[in-house]
């Protein structure tokens, strides 16, 4: 069995629905941060062993369908031969397609995978049922309606209250990932993952002054009574992550150091309480130890610690330079931007050794995985 490893790792700023991304399509957001990946790990020096990639594997769950990966990878210039594969595990795809290219790796199908996601909320079509006239929806079902089917923010409001998470907990929550992310921007800490796209260098949500105070005078967001609101959740965004997953032989040969993928787990519970879905998989991986670092995607405040609490992580811990609720959440991309953090983090600025990547999807499904630093 051949060990997966990720050598290189980047992503798009994240965009506002509307904002700086709004021109470009999935494919166009995600080609430029594959060629980027391709040019760090510099795959075709001497000796490395690989031709060239394998395959593309990339996230996405707002279309517009013909397999992104595929086109993606062709406006990438990697060459007609390398073909593509578009994963839908709704929020947990980006995570998703990194473990299906680890999968590959271990089974010894090549040696060299692209993965990642991409979502632009901005350019995905409208979409709608065959009535007379025509139904639009915004989201396909996650569950069939009589097990329990309900949009994501009234599911972080019960999640959240039957966790017994208060509001001024979620608030406090979400002015700590927002104060993080804006020092991280400051310092520079994200400018080495960052590719830049159109005339946009840097995240568009972080915001500055969000104290618990101001976040205390947004009003319940998705029901009468509910804790969550619009300032401690995610926002709706565009960008896209990759990463590239190559066998232990390869990053041996290139003489790179890189995250290896120690454990990975993909579990589900209860569709009508699907914030939760992450909590059996964390459990899962964390039997491999604690690790330094956590990488939990913020959809909710309310919802990420009630998982947070059932798996026993420190919510301090937890994205140390702000995560979704800051950056933004989009949502095919948000699993691999989670593993382009770690890497960041880890392999960059060597601040720990071990990682954990995780959230939750619809349908109540939850992915992670626990990645260690290989030099």
């Amino acid at each position: 069995m051949t060990e997966p490893v990720v050598i290189a790792a980047r992503r798009t700023p994240i965009g506002r629905d509307g904002g700086g991304l709004r021109d470009y399509t999935v494919d166009e957001l995600a080609a430029p941060v594959l060629r980027s990946v391709i040019d760090d790990a510099s795959l075709d020096r001497a000796g490395s062993g690989v031709d060239g990639v394998d395959d593309v594997v990339l996230g996405n769950v707002f279309g517009p369908g013909g397999n992104p990966a595929r086109v993606a990878a062709l406006r990438a210039g990697l060459g007609i031969g390398v073909p593509g594969v578009t994963v839908d595990r709704q929020c947990a795809s980006g995570l998703a397609a990194i473990t299906q290219a680890a999968a590959a790796v271990r089974a010894g199908e090549g040696e060299a995978y692209l993965a990642g996601g991409v979502e632009s909320a901005s350019t995905a079509p409208q979409r709608a049922w065959p009535t007379d006239p025509p139904t639009p929806y915004s989201r396909a079902p996650f569950a069939p309606a009589e097990l329990g089917d309900p949009d994501m923010g009234p599911a972080a409001d019960l999640v959240a209250a039957e966790a017994g998470i208060s509001r001024r907990r979620q608030d406090a929550f979400a002015a700590r990932s927002h104060a993080r992310a804006v020092a991280a921007r400051g310092e520079g800490r994200l400018d080495r993952e960052l590719v830049p796209v159109g005339g946009l260098t840097a995240d568009e949500r972080p915001r500055s002054g969000f104290t618990v105070e101001r976040l205390a005078r947004f009003r319940p967001a998705f029901t009468d009574a509910g804790t969550a609101t619009a300032a401690n959740s995610c926002g709706v965004n565009d960008g896209a992550a990759a990463v590239l997953v190559v066998s232990e032989r390869v990053r041996a040969r290139l003489g790179v150091p890189g995250l290896r993928l120690v454990a990975s787990a993909t579990r589900a519970g209860d569709p009508a309480r699907l914030g939760l879905g992450a909590v059996p998989a964390m459990r899962e991986v964390l039997r491999r130890g604690v690790p330094d670092v956590v990488e939990f995607n913020e959809a909710f405040a309310g919802q990420a610690l009630a998982c947070l609490d059932a798996a026993g992580i420190d919510e301090e811990t937890a994205s140390p330079d702000g995560g979704a609720i800051a950056l933004g959440h989009p949502w095919g991309a948000s699993g691999a931007v989670l593993v382009v953090r770690l890497f960041s983090r880890l392999v960059c600025q060597g601040l720990g050794s071990t990682g954990l990547a995780a959230l939750s999807a619809g349908g109540g499904i939850g992915v992670a995985t626990m990645w260690t630093v290989v030099r």
